[in-house]
């Protein structure tokens, strides 16, 4: 059987790291936790338990004797999941119950003033026994006498309280019904007379009888009108016959073309425009159309035209003027146009009638659509009046039954057991509390410490900034706190910021920066690094601090070093060193100052390049040529250079720079920068094609880390710290004779 592979170990020391740097909030929740249980529990006194039992029937047996049935005092549930024990619990601890039992008991509470019935109702408990019809009422106090009492006296009220709701129940009823009777009895009236209205509104006897009648005439009425419109058809036929006999296109033109032939004259007029047509039509065989004879032939056919048509007009009243040949008739023509005009006339009339009996048959049609309405209100109506009567009918059966009902006296609970004075205590169990509050208060601190580290999103150990940024690790810069200044290190030195001091060799920081040192100078193993950036991911991680201390240790060691304050955003070398920073780097690019007047030394082979007035747009000076120009005139006149750049945080700036010099070295503070931002500035710093030299580990907890990420031991860090605490008391002991 092969073995198991790909299995994940369990990392104790990840474990045992998350509960050194969350040792203190989950000490103080577990002495919380613990204190509080401790006084809880030495704090309680003995407390005694007094309990009675209470039977409730859910159905009242009695009331079939009364004939009311069986539904008059039954307790049912509302829900199908409901319990009618519940609903009798919650009246046991009611208002009005509670509040006789405080009455009667004269209950008051440490101040002395009378017991509220909910204060009451909380401590009382009343509990429904699994799978019987059973209530235990119970009471926990320190007088068990007491206790007793009080539950004894809760339950005699519950069932006074019970029986009286009971008959309460029943007056109600009455009441009620009395007052309902005068509305049925006015809702039956209503009822009756809402039917009579509408049999009158609408004319309705037997609306079964008018539906079958009013199918009967619709079916008489489309037979007629069937029979109209063949008789319509033969007319029309023999009309369009007629207009193409008499060539005439309805029957007005005919009447109109008669009464234009009997007109005096018409008949001379047409002789002798016939004359003149047949004469022109002659003499154009014979002569040209330019011919005096046949103009004067055309002018008058014309003229006697233009008569025809001034007749015509007068006969037919319009501008429609009748064809010539319709202006001499016949004695047949004229017969023709007179039955023409008879049979027009029969077809108009046939027409009406079909109109008539149409609209008859579409107001059948009405009525017999609504019809179905009709009845359909009429049912609703006589419902309506039937449940009216139905209701009557029953409150009067029910004024009866409750009228008996008023006299009973019996309810749906009665006692079991009555509750019994208690002899023993019921608790509390102060070791068990005590035991319980121990183990709840060190799993609560195991899960605020964890819940608190989990919550934390910052790289917190050189190993996860390792792990994440896969970088060459430089240098750990240890977490060194110092509280004075020493004697060697020039005055113009920020104490705020910690700068090794000029025994290098003696205390670990001054040891991180050498070994740092050393590695950037051997890193180079083909070329020699002559300048870096030192940046950071965020601001905060002492990037500043990393640059100002490299180049110090440089120093130390003989090399000529130029610190340049490259952040022209938020410097903080000047404050750093104690210098003005009146001019400086951005002076240098902009004024184009000499660079000897600029740069300020600080101690030998150590020169500090502040970044002087802080201009608008930094990135468009560190991208200029003349930017380019100072970095290779930096490389040349100094042994090493140094820029101290912005986060790489939204800014582009150390970027920039980093294409001028020989690489980037990124420093990482644990504690300060998240996953989130470190995994921005990896991308961005890969994306744009960075140099990352490495990377320096700076502000590490020597306590919380493996002795082999430091080439010294954490007991040298310890000594150092308080060596520096006694050089701070002495210096302060020296000021204050001073100043006295």
């Amino acid at each position: 059987m092969e073995p198991l592979t790909n299995v994940e170990e369990i990392d104790f020391q990840k474990y045992l790291q998350v509960l050194q740097r969350r040792w203190l909030p989950a000490i103080g929740i577990f002495g919380v936790v613990v204190t509080a249980a401790s006084m809880y529990a030495f704090s309680l006194k003995p407390i005694y338990k007094a309990e009675s039992t209470i039977l409730i029937n859910k159905t009242n047996n009695t009331a079939s004797l009364t004939g009311l049935g069986e539904n008059f005092g039954r307790i049912e549930t509302l829900t199908i999941e409901g319990n009618p024990l519940e609903t009798q619990s919650k009246i046991l601890t009611s208002v009005p119950v509670m509040q006789e039992a405080v009455k009667a008991l004269n209950l008051r509470d440490d101040k002395g003033k009378p017991l509220g019935p909910k204060d009451l109702a909380n401590q009382l408990k009343v509990n429904a026994a699994k799978g019987t019809d059973i209530l235990q009422v119970s009471y926990t106090g320190d007088d068990p006498k007491k206790v007793a009492k009080l539950v004894n006296t809760v339950v005699d009220i519950y069932i006074a309280k019970n029986i009286e709701e009971n008959q309460t129940e029943a007056v109600v009823a009455r009441k009620f019904i009395s007052k309902q009777l005068p509305a049925s009895e006015n809702a039956v009236r209503k009822a009756e007379l809402d039917l009579r209205n509408f049999k009158e509104k609408n004319n309705v006897l037997v609306l079964q009888q008018e539906a079958s009648n009013a199918v009967n005439v619709i079916s008489k009425l489309e037979e007629e009108i069937t029979k109209s419109e063949g008789e319509l058809a033969e007319v029309t036929a023999q009309v369009q016959k007629l207009r193409f006999q008499t060539r005439e296109v309805d029957s007005q033109q005919a009447i109109a073309s008669a009464e234009l032939s009997q007109v005096k004259g018409t008949q001379d007029v047409l002789a002798q425009l016939q004359s003149l047509e047949s004469q022109l039509k002659l003499e154009r065989t014979r002569l040209q159309p330019e011919h005096p004879t046949i103009i004067d032939l055309e002018e008058k056919v014309t003229a006697l035209n233009s008569l025809l048509n001034q007749r015509s007009n007068q006969v037919t009243a319009t501008t429609n003027t009748l064809p010539v040949g319709n202006f001499q008739l016949g004695q047949l023509r004229q017969k023709l146009i007179a039955e023409l005009v008879e049979q027009e006339n029969k077809r108009i009339a046939i027409e009406k009638k079909i109109a008539k009996l149409s609209q008859e048959k579409l107001n059948y049609q009405q009525r017999a659509r609504i019809l179905p309405k009709l009845e359909q209100t009429q049912r609703e109506l006589e419902r309506k009046l039937k449940a009216a009567q139905t209701t009557y009918e029953t409150l009067l059966t029910k004024y009866q039954e409750v009228n008996v009902a008023e006299n009973q006296k019996i309810g749906n609970a009665r006692i079991v057991s009555r509750a019994l004075v208690p002899t023993t205590p019921d608790g509390p169990q102060k070791k068990m509390i005590l035991g319980g509050a121990i183990g709840f208060g060190i799993l609560l601190g195991l899960i605020t410490a964890f819940g608190l580290d989990l919550i934390d999103r910052s790289i917190k150990t050189v190993k996860e900034a390792r792990d994440l940024f896969k970088y060459t690790l430089l240098g750990v810069i240890p977490n060194v706190t110092k509280k004075s200044k020493n004697g060697r290190l020039p005055e113009m030195v920020d104490s705020s910021i910690p700068i090794v001091t000029a025994e290098i060799n003696q205390f670990p920081l001054g040891d991180a920066y050498q070994m740092l040192q050393a590695n950037l100078k051997y890193l180079g193993s083909d070329k020699q690094l002559k300048a870096i950036v030192v940046t950071s991911s965020v601001s905060k991680e002492g990037k500043s601090e990393v640059a100002a201390n490299l180049a110090l240790a440089m120093a130390q060691v003989g090399r000529r070093v130029l610190l340049v304050d490259a952040d022209m955003r938020r410097p903080v070398q000047h404050h750093i060193w104690n210098l003005t920073n009146a001019v400086g780097l951005s002076n240098l690019i902009v004024d184009q100052h000499p660079i000897n007047a600029v740069v300020k030394e600080i101690m030998p082979y150590l020169f500090v390049l502040p970044s002087g007035v802080v201009p608008p747009n930094p990135i468009a000076l560190l991208d200029s040529k003349r930017m380019t120009a100072l970095v290779s005139s930096f490389t040349q006149e100094y042994d090493f250079v140094i820029f101290d750049t912005p986060p790489l945080a939204g800014m582009a700036d150390a970027t920039v720079l980093s294409n001028l010099v020989d690489g980037t070295l990124l420093v990482v503070r644990p504690g300060v920068i998240d996953y989130g931002s470190a995994n921005a500035a990896k991308e961005f710093l890969n994306q744009s094609g960075q140099n990352v030299l490495g990377m320096v580990i700076n502000g590490v907890n020597v306590r919380r880390e493996p002795d082999s990420y430091f080439y010294y031991k954490k007991e040298s860090i310890e000594q150092y710290k308080q060596n520096n605490m006694s050089r701070a008391s002495v210096l302060a002991k020296r000021n204050s004779s001073g100043r006295s």
